[in-house]
């Protein structure tokens, strides 16, 4: 039941998007030293939603972000990993999903309140 509300898969998709933007930093910080590794990054959440669909109740949160090499300058060994932009993605994704799963659990405790459960 829940999961056909278009709130609810707004935020469990925003959860997915933070939870892969940290596995791509996490993946580019491991490579940092590996000559000639390009990093990756992901689309942004926003990028996401107008790439899937025209509106809300017709997107198709079932599809995976897309990758992209980053434009960051390369390194005297090709490498394009900044590791302080890195921490600062990682950081940032973490700052997201975190956001999500509130909004998504208080949206969660805000029915059950309006059905007229407390639990």
């Amino acid at each position: 039941m829940l999961s056909g509300l278009s709130l609810f898969q707004v935020y469990g998709a925003m959860a997915r998007h933070a939870a892969e933007s940290q596995k791509v930093s996490a993946e580019n910080l491991a490579r940092a030293n590996e000559p000639g590794y390009k990093a990756v990054e992901i689309e942004s959440f926003a990028a996401f939603m107008e790439r899937t669909g025209p509106t809300i109740d017709k997107t198709d949160f079932s599809q995976s972000f897309a990758q992209n090499l980053t434009a960051a300058p390369a390194s005297p060994n090709g490498n394009t990993v900044s590791v302080e932009q890195q921490v600062f993605k990682s950081a940032e994704a973490a700052q997201q999903h975190q956001m999500a799963l509130t909004v998504y659990s208080k949206s969660l405790e805000m029915m059950k309140l309006a059905l007229g459960r407390r639990s």
